[in-house]
Formats: C-alpha cells, sequence, structure tokens
C-alpha cells in the first residue's frame, strides 16, 4: 500500500507501548512522519524491561508467541536474529505442597469466568486450579469476571491429561514438568525489543515526546484536530489529521473536548483496572527452580505468581544468581499498592518461606516494581460501557483509532495489540478492516495449526 499525498497526513501517537511504537513505525515505512506523545519516560508500556543495578525485571513475563506471521515477520524486522533466545517453556501450580502441570455436573450459567471455567475442567478443578488465582488477579469473585476473558487466556487443556498427571507418584516433584513449549524471546527482555523500534522510527524522522501525559483533544464536525498535552513548560498543542491512541480509552473519552454527553463519561468511568506489583528477590541459582514461572494456589498467601528471570533468559541475571520476581495483584490505593517497598519486600521473603519455596536468609538484594492499570478490568457491565464509548467516538471523531491492551479495554496479548496498530494504520491509508474482530476468536491461544 502506497500513499500518494502523505503531506495531508499528520498523525498524532498517543503511548509508546507495543501498539503506538508499531503504528509509528507502520506509517514510517510509508513515509508517513508521526509524533509519539508517552506520558512516561520510557518506551514498551507494560511490555518494558525495567532495570535496577545491572538486573532486568520483565514485567509479568512476555513471550514471542503468535499466530499471525504478519506480526512475527516484524518482530525479526526489528531485532536481529541474534538478539533472540529460543526459550523452552515451563510452567506449573503450586498448590498445598506440590506441583502441578498446569491443567483442567456442567455450571448452567457459562457467561461468568466460573461457569465457562468449570464447564470444561469440571467444580473440583476448577476450585484447585482457577478461582484462588483467578481472584488474586482481579480482586473479586471469580463468578463476577466475564467468560470472555476467559476464553482469552486458558490453554484448551485435556482434563486426561490434567486428571493423570495429577494422579500419578513423582519421584521428585522439581522434576514435573508443564506444557513444555518453545517459545523466543530478545535476550535483554522485551524492553529491547522496543528500545530498538524508538531507534528505527527515530531514522525515519518520527519523534517520541516523553513526559508528555495528553490533557485534552479538541474535535469538531465529527473529527479531532488537535492534541494538548502538558509539558514541564506548560501545555503544548499538537494539530493533527488522525490519532492513533493506546491511552486507556476511558481516559480518552474523558479528554474530548467539548466534552461527551453525560451517560457517556459515567460509562468511561466505570471501566477499572487492576494494577502490577513485581517484588523482585536475588537469590543464588541453586536456590530457583526450573519453571519460567509458577502459578501459586494458595489463599494462605497474596503472591500470586512468581518468575524465575534466569529461566527466561540468562542476560537478565548477573553468573550464579538468579532472581525471582514475586507478582501481585492489587487495585491503586489499596492496601497492599500503598504499601512501602521496604515492607512489600519483607511481605515477599515470608510469603515464600510459608510456601516452603525460599528460605529468606538467601536473599541477596530486592527490588519492588509497580506497573499501573496492567490489565483491563472484565466486569460484568464493561462490555457495554466499551460498547457506548466506541460508538459516540465514531460519530464524534471517527479519525480517532483506539488500539492495543488499555486503547481497546481488552486483555490483548502484545501481538494482538501490534495487530491492532498495524491494521489502524492501513485504515488510515485507504483499507476496511474491523479493528475489534481482533482477539475476539474462542480458544485463542498457543497453537499453531502445522502442516
Amino acid at each position: 500500500m502506497t500513499i500518494k499525498d502523505n503531506q495531508t497526513i499528520k498523525p498524532i501517537i498517543i503511548g509508546a507501548g507495543p501498539a503506538g511504537l508499531t503504528a509509528a513505525y507502520h506509517l514510517g515505512k510509508q513515509g508517513v512522519k508521526s509524533n509519539v506523545l508517552e506520558a512516561d519516560s520510557v518506551v514498551g508500556g507494560i511490555s518494558r524491561t525495567e532495570i535496577r543495578d545491572g538486573w532486568r525485571f520483565d514485567i509479568g513475563g512476555h513471550r514471542f508467541f503468535t499466530k499471525v506471521p504478519m506480526v512475527s515477520d516484524l518482530w525479526h524486522e526489528i531485532l536481529d536474529e541474534g538478539d533472540f533466545l529460543l526459550r523452552p517453556r515451563m510452567s506449573r501450580i503450586f498448590y498445598k505442597g506440590r506441583f502441578y502441570d498446569y491443567p483442567l455436573k456442567k455450571p448452567s450459567d457459562i457467561s461468568t469466568f466460573e461457569g465457562w471455567t468449570a464447564s470444561r475442567f469440571g467444580w473440583r478443578l476448577y476450585r484447585i486450579f482457577f478461582k484462588t488465582y483467578t481472584e488474586k488477579v482481579w480482586g473479586v469473585d471469580a463468578s463476577e469476571i466475564q467468560a470472555d476473558w476467559a476464553a482469552q487466556r486458558i490453554k484448551n487443556l485435556s482434563l486426561f491429561k490434567a486428571v493423570l498427571n495429577s494422579l500419578m507418584p513423582r519421584r521428585n516433584q522439581k522434576d514435573i514438568t508443564s506444557l513444555i513449549e518453545e517459545f523466543e524471546y530478545p535476550k535483554l527482555g522485551p524492553g529491547m525489543m522496543w528500545e530498538k523500534c524508538h531507534e528505527l522510527i527515530r531514522e525515519q524522522g518520527s519523534r517520541v515526546f516523553f513526559q508528555n501525559p495528553v490533557t485534552s483533544i479538541n474535535h469538531s464536525n465529527g473529527k479531532a484536530n488537535e492534541v494538548i498535552t502538558e509539558t514541564s513548560n506548560g501545555l503544548e498543542a499538537f494539530p493533527t489529521s488522525h490519532i492513533i491512541s493506546s491511552m486507556p480509552i476511558s481516559k480518552l473519552l474523558l479528554a474530548m473536548d467539548p466534552p461527551a454527553p453525560k451517560h457517556v463519561q459515567e460509562a468511561a468511568f466505570s471501566l477499572t483496572f487492576r494494577e502490577h506489583i513485581t517484588v523482585a528477590l536475588v537469590v543464588p541459582e541453586n536456590e530457583g527452580f526450573p519453571d519460567n514461572w509458577i502459578y501459586i494456589h494458595s489463599s494462605d498467601v497474596k503472591v500470586g505468581r512468581v518468575q524465575n528471570f534466569g529461566r527466561w533468559s540468562p542476560y537478565l541475571v548477573k553468573d550464579g544468581k538468579t532472581c525471582l520476581g514475586l507478582e501481585y495483584f492489587v487495585t491503586e490505593g489499596d492496601e497492599i499498592w500503598n504499601t512501602p517497598d521496604t515492607d512489600l519486600i519483607s511481605l515477599g521473603k515470608s510469603e515464600m518461606n510459608i510456601l516452603g519455596l525460599l528460605n529468606p536468609e538467601c536473599v541477596e538484594e530486592s527490588y519492588v516494581v509497580r506497573m499501573p492499570k496492567a490489565y483491563p478490568m472484565y466486569d460484568k457491565n464493561y462490555f457495554e460501557n466499551v460498547e457506548t464509548i466506541k460508538a459516540w467516538l465514531n460519530e464524534n471523531a471517527e479519525n480517532v483509532f483506539p488500539v492495543g491492551r488499555n486503547g481497546m479495554h481488552r486483555y490483548n496479548n502484545q501481538d494482538h495489540s501490534m495487530l491492532t496498530a498495524i491494521l489502524s494504520v492501513e485504515n488510515i491509508l485507504g483499507a476496511d478492516h474491523d479493528i475489534w474482530s481482533v482477539n475476539v476468536e474462542q480458544d485463542y491461544h498457543e497453537e499453531v495449526t502445522k502442516t
């Protein structure tokens, strides 16, 4: 697709995460320069790599896996082959002192996470392997979470295999493996991808403006025409012909000037998120575990998942050491979110000791990484609220394209976020893709059809 007159296209991209940077890069390949507005001081969004004293932390663990060849090709276009590692996947569930392979009276209501999951795996396995962890992530009863989140996030597992693996005795529980798969991973973490992409779009002539949060978006006659940001020198205006936005769709709507009607604003205010905290504990390598991560299905502790960053890439850690990332799923302003870092570190050490997974005396260094708005909340009204916002934007700002996880309030994987950006760029150039159809298929996850 070629642009004959790119002078008429003056895009503003809100957010320098995977979706925003992909959009800028894709536009740049067509000769269109973009201004990217980023509220933070780094690129990558939730796919950044945090660096503390030479240790590198992935925010939640980002495997580079996709069913979309276009996205895979783009990853390898941005990074050199030597920048990727091919890693074995291993993840298990830890429950009542035992490791289980990641497993599996139908309920009458399968519209919720609880009903959807129990209908496929049974009530007993649902309560053991899904309920506790899921309620840690979302902070509400599993019956309040909508089924479409479950369909997008839980692999179509085998009941027979799950039961067999749970019942068969094993001589060494540390040898119990999970769904072993291989996935690609940038050797310095996912942020390596987006730092390189930032370099490439600068070479194309585009710019990323850091610490430039959007305060308002002016619109008239059915289109947005100017984006206002707050800078250290005051407000700055960016005229635009098109906006690709990965900022939370609720904030996007509330930034519109003139403002949307009250009922549309109420829909935006009703959309909520969950935050993410990593408590990183540096330990000797032999104090780690063979998994990339372990799900913690115990109501005795608040930690929900534990990453072993050394199993993701040896380049994230230092020789003879590894780093365990304890993940806490919280809501901004709640007790854990407001807990001082030193107390969070003490909590993490204590909980690993309670679980029997780590002797706290082995911890040599420790860090805390906080990530706001990590997960869009799938409550019972979220879909209706998003539809209300979409309808208003389509009518009043048709040249605004929401993309990515927060931009669409959808639990997109990284590849989904990138695909929404690519298709939005193609729409700006004259295509007619339905962006909202990306990542709506049931039971999408990690299987590629082989021929």
